[in-house]
């Protein structure tokens, strides 16, 4: 159900690790989030250049039942958006770890991951 490749936060983020050069990561929620916030209509992201801070609110999730905030994973900066979700909010919903991404960041720190959950961390929040 969550891949294994991912790390996640409390607040139901996952982060795909660096695959580019520039050290960016890759941001989105989770399938669980999603289906608890339902069909989702509007996101607003963060800009890029915009410095965020670990546990912040950084953006937000509107969904015809709430509107729910998006928690920076860690502290960096915004380098690119999913600009997609303008038009189309519900890739959050159809493909949360694919089409459905949020925005990427650069962190401020190289290790600032690491105290992220893992697969099984993750699910155990889920089940308690």
């Amino acid at each position: 159900m969550y891949p294994e490749d991912l790390k996640y936060t409390a607040e139901h983020e996952w982060v795909r690790e660096p695959g580019e050069s520039d050290g960016s990561i890759r941001v989105g929620i989770t399938h669980y989030a999603q289906d608890a916030l339902g069909d989702i209509v509007y996101v607003s992201l963060p800009e890029v250049g915009e410095s965020v801070e670990a546990g912040s609110p950084c953006g937000e999730l509107e969904s015809t039942k709430s509107v729910s905030d998006i928690f920076a994973p860690v502290s960096g900066e915004v380098v690119a958006r999913n600009e997609s979700l303008d038009a189309t909010p519900e890739l959050v919903n159809n493909d949360p770890y694919g089409g459905g991404w949020l925005f990427e960041l650069v962190p401020a720190d190289s290790g600032s991951t690491d105290g992220l959950l893992d697969a099984t961390a993750y699910q155990g929040t889920l089940d308690s």
